[in-house]
């Protein structure tokens, strides 16, 4: 249910309307075409795409660096519930705050977006942390599947709200061009709020360590996270998954925040158009994430995440040559299929490759933060090759870090096998 309350967010404010909203209101067009795309930010002019993928990057560095500090706090507390709370209404309130977001007030909508998406990721580091707790093994991937599901549907019945107050405005009587966008902002925030209320009340609190904190707080965060290195250094399938995980996660996540944008910039998509692909994309994503689970059972969840990661360059090189809607359509169709299988299962090998431990914050802090760094530099380069040339360049970029972490994966498939082979040997 966390899933279906969040998730509203990552369409809405990630995905569709806030992307297209903000493209529209920091552009200047005649005859249909983008004439000037330049802002001035606290008195820096720079490239409105270019301010969107940085001020999403600073946010996700702020959790990479202070995450290890709060989910060593969670682990000694066993307050993970608590911090998970903190997060969801700081970034519920920050959507609310989009509803103030114009033309003259780009400081506070991009400051607000950025204060959004730091509380999604932040709430995610202690979310994630539950599922060996409360998922068995073998029921993880399709708890993990289940929920990003339920997070996609949760996310499309509201889109379709919003979606009536951004395209038939005229219906309610409303004339202010800006208000349907503004509206699904603090909408968003009211759900991520509320159905999150269901989560809180049902999940286990947690419990304390017996032991008292031998470093101070700032400290012992980097000291927990030292310490799941140490044992990562032991487990050679799970530390080489990270490094694979960490590539692939730069593409992966920065197409999830870009695609928008490109359709819309470099497509010349209409609004509508732009809202009715995301939402295509969500609803074969949950086919995607419940098929992607059923294929690791079968084929196993290395083997798997592999061929998705193919899927994903296959996906590049298409969005690179893309020229018309139709062909942005079936390259969105594709996104869908993989975007589901890839972040749920990504979730789930994780939480199966990693050692049965108490400190699960702290294991998935260290999961988090290798995901945040890789939303930093798979963002801030897409945004330093868009500002220089253009967002198809960028798009190349993503190419690499799919080919690079397609290696890695298939590096840790070989040493699972080994592993597999020389226990079954003794």
């Amino acid at each position: 249910m966390y899933d279906w309350a969040n998730s509203a967010y990552n369409l809405v404010i990630t995905s569709t309307i806030f992307p297209i909203y903000y493209e529209a209101v920091t552009s200047v067009k005649e005859n249909g075409k983008i004439v000037n795309d330049t802002v001035s930010f606290f008195g820096m002019h720079v490239k409105n795409s270019s301010l969107f993928s940085y001020s999403l990057a600073a946010a996700y560095l702020i959790i990479a660096l202070i995450s290890p500090i709060l989910s060593s706090i969670a682990d000694y507390k066993g307050n993970k519930k608590a911090f998970m709370q903190l997060f969801c209404y700081i970034g519920s309130a920050a959507c609310c705050t989009l509803y103030f977001f114009k033309k003259d007030t780009l400081e506070l909508g991009v400051v607000a977006a950025a204060l959004a998406a730091l509380g999604y990721c932040g709430s995610l580091v202690f979310y994630n942390a539950y599922l060996p707790e409360i998922a068995e093994e073998h029921e993880r991937d399709k708890v993990s599947a289940q929920g990003f599901s339920y997070g996609y549907l949760g996310s499309v019945l509201l889109q379709l709200i919003c979606f009536v107050f951004v395209l038939k405005p005229e219906w309610f009587g409303i004339k202010d061009e800006s208000f349907g966008p503004r509206l699904s902002f603090m909408l968003v925030g009211i759900w991520w709020f509320g159905f999150a209320q269901i989560t809180f009340a049902k999940l286990p609190k947690g419990t304390a360590l017996p032991q008292e904190r031998e470093h101070g707080i700032i400290a012992s965060g980097f000291i927990e996270l030292k310490k799941v290195w140490a044992q990562l250094k032991e487990m050679p399938v799970l530390k080489t998954y990270l490094g694979a995980f960490f590539f692939y996660s730069m593409g992966v996540q920065t197409v999830m925040l870009a695609a928008a944008i490109f359709g819309s910039k470099e497509l010349n998509l209409e609004q509508g158009q732009l809202i009715a692909t995301i939402l295509i994309i969500q609803l074969v994503a949950i086919a995607g994430a419940y098929l992607m689970a059923k294929l690791a059972g079968l084929w196993g969840n290395l083997r798997v995440l592999l061929l998705v990661v193919f899927l994903w360059i296959g996906i590049c090189i298409g969005a690179y040559f893309v020229q018309t809607a139709g062909q942005f359509y079936i390259i969105a169709g594709v996104v869908g299929l993989v975007m589901g299988g890839i972040q749920s299962l990504s979730r789930s090998t994780y939480s199966k490759l990693m050692p049965v431990t108490h400190d699960t914050a702290s294991f998935f802090s260290f999961y988090d933060v290798t995901e945040k760094f890789a939303i930093v530099i798979g963002m801030f380069s897409f945004g330093f090759i868009d500002s220089l040339m253009n967002m198809r360049a960028a798009i190349l970029a993503l190419i690499s870090f799919f080919a690079v972490g397609a290696l890695i994966l298939y590096l840790a498939h070989k040493k699972q096998v080994a592993e597999h082979l020389a226990k079954a040997t003794l």
